[in-house]
């Protein structure tokens, strides 16, 4: 049973910043993946970055360059740090853990809403 809790979201002008935070409990097998997926109302759930155990990291185009994706100290923890914030980057944000242990391999966080207005 894995467990994803997400923080940090909330409202903030274009050109802003935000951060989020993941954090997975849970048994969680060390060879993982661990992500940021959006969702804006009308459309399909896209990914925005993820971040292997190793470090690998990859980004979305529409992200790169903005966004930075990052492993916390704590084990199983996860950032998502977001600059020059767009309004078209508004969206409910997903934590996502991926392993190939247990019943299932795929867990999601509850999400978290980004609000990009003036």
């Amino acid at each position: 049973q894995v467990q994803l809790v997400e923080s940090g979201g909330g409202l903030v002008q274009p050109e802003g910043s935000l951060r989020l935070s993941c954090a997975a409990s849970g048994s969680i097998f060390s060879i993982n993946v661990m992500g940021w997926y959006r969702q804006a109302p009308g459309k399909e759930r896209e990914l925005v970055a993820t971040v292997t155990s190793g470090g690998s990291t990859l980004y979305s185009d529409s992200v790169k360059g903005r966004f930075t994706i990052s492993r916390g100290n704590a084990k199983n923890t996860v950032y998502l740090q977001m600059n020059s914030l767009k309004p078209e980057d508004t969206a409910v944000y997903y934590c996502n853990l991926f392993h190939g242990a247990g019943s299932r391999n795929t867990y999601w966080g509850q999400g978290t809403q980004v609000t990009v207005s003036s």
